[in-house]
């Protein structure tokens, strides 16, 4: 089977398919834009993919610009840094260029560029992002590198605190892309730490998304062929990284992965979110290395579900999951506990608040409680 091909209405217009970063410019034009600032991480700007995307932008007569002052847990002197540059160079849209980080950056820089409140204002609580104003949030074509986030097709980014080492999630419906441009060939040059940690990014994201109780069956579903394309396609796109149908398969698990936790996450998130923010972990990979003990700590609320799950994958049950998941993060060189990840264990005592206070926490199946939450994390040290 080639790499699939398609054009999608779902939740925003998406181009899928090899080598259509050659069509950025046309759609940058249809979104409005007529000089963008392309937005990515340090990592990324001299690499040839991010050379070729700059190529079609010059091609198209849209000009080259280059914003890459993006850290992997972006803050909001990054965000400030983005909005000088935008703001200079008269731009009037933004290319959202690479994994994560990159792609939440980029939203912050378009929705910030004339706000008459600050950015934490906006934060995703109630109806907090009516304090916007709609009009001035410029236009936004996503171009993932990577198969994780799935921010391309979301309404939020994360944004760091770094005064108080807080990821917040920043939310409004306009910071949907109009155009996302999923090209599974951008994401072949990908290190083999980055494939691993966003795959399993986008795992998390299903995982969470199909337990959590909220309702919503159709994010459930979407959830659970997710998880199928991951368990099916990770692997081979570790192993053999020019293997354009497992890439791809995995850019659409990414997807699917952001529009099923619009039915929520969970502790995994809980967890990862305050540990990125204070110690500068990848967050896919810190999710990944978290993920085992919450599933033993959701076990009696989840088994039944997990279950369900297991036997649409060919598993047994939730031990045979369970065990499936190890397997894969042994596979994939994930770092067996916190501490092998370079995290401190003895700040689990002001870990413990932040992993109480993060939103996803209240989505959790479990209810997380300042005790058992201090066991949990105990845990994940080994």
């Amino acid at each position: 089977m080639r790499a699939p091909k398609a054009n999608w209405s779902y939740p925003t217009t998406i181009k899928f398919g090899v080598g259509r970063i050659s069509e950025l410019a046309d759609h940058c034009r249809a979104a409005g834009m007529s000089r963008p600032l392309l937005v990515t991480d340090r990592g990324l700007a001299d690499l040839p993919i991010t050379a070729r995307a700059l190529d079609v932008l010059e091609a198209g007569g849209l000009g080259r610009a280059v914003f890459s002052g993006v850290d992997p847990n972006p803050t909001e002197a990054n965000m400030e840094a983005g909005l000088s540059a935008y703001r200079e160079g008269g731009h009037d849209g933004v290319v959202a260029f690479g994994g994560g980080s990159a792609l939440d950056l980029a939203k912050m820089v378009a929705l910030m560029i004339d706000q008459p409140v600050p950015v934490w204002d906006l934060e995703d609580v109630g109806d907090w992002w009516t304090r916007a104003n709609a009009d001035t949030i410029a236009p936004i074509v996503a171009v993932p590198t990577t198969a994780g986030t799935g921010s391309e097709v979301g309404r939020a980014g994360v944004l760091t605190n770094s005064a108080t080492h807080t990821k917040k999630i920043i939310f409004h419906p306009k910071l949907m892309p109009t155009v996302t441009i999923c090209d599974p060939e951008l994401t072949v040059g990908m290190p083999k730490a980055i494939t691993a940690g966003t795959g399993m990014d986008a795992l998390a994201h299903c995982l969470e998304a199909y337990c959590t109780t909220y309702y919503h069956p159709m994010s459930e579903g979407i959830a659970l062929e997710g998880m199928r394309l991951v368990m099916e396609n990770l692997s081979r796109a570790y192993h053999q990284p020019d293997d354009l149908e497992a890439r791809a398969h995995m850019m659409s698990a990414a997807a699917m992965g952001a529009v099923g936790f619009q039915k929520g996450l969970g502790a995994i998130h809980a967890l990862s979110h305050p540990i990125g923010a204070v110690f500068d972990t990848h967050h896919g990979t810190t999710n990944a290395v978290v993920m085992p003990w919450v599933l033993d700590f959701n076990r009696e609320a989840i088994e039944g579900k997990i279950d369900r799950m297991a036997a649409y994958l060919g598993l047994r049950g939730f031990d045979g999951f369970r065990a499936r998941i190890m397997e894969l993060r042994e596979e994939l060189a994930i770092p067996q506990d916190l501490t092998a990840l370079g995290v401190d264990g003895g700040r689990i005592d002001d870990l413990v608040p932040m992993v109480l206070a993060d939103p996803t926490a209240g989505a959790n199946p479990r209810k997380m409680t300042e005790d058992n939450t201090r066991a949990l994390l105990e845990a994940c040290f080994g």
